[in-house]
């Protein structure tokens, strides 16, 4: 349990960006999901619209933390890759 005053507003400070990360993370993954079911279903349109679309919601997950800068350009190219070869 924290003890400090500086420690009990971490706490609380860390529970409110928990939130605030968590429906970050949440929001990206739906945009890469439908990315996903686009593929699936064969319309490279679809899907390329999609990508476009997910892009720049992964580069801002990117800039506030939530992922690391190597983990979305490797989910980037694999779909990118998937939609290039509809």
């Amino acid at each position: 349990m924290a003890n400090t005053l500086q420690a009990k507003k971490r706490i609380r400070r860390n529970g409110r960006r928990t939130v605030v990360n968590t429906n970050r993370v949440s929001r990206i993954r739906t945009f890469i999901k439908k990315v996903e079911t686009a593929i699936e279903s064969g319309d490279k349109k679809v899907a390329a619209e999609a990508l476009q679309a997910m892009q720049p919601e992964l580069a801002r997950g990117v800039a506030k933390g939530v992922y690391h800068k190597n983990t979305a350009a490797r989910k980037l190219s694999r779909l990118s890759k998937r939609v290039a070869s509809l």
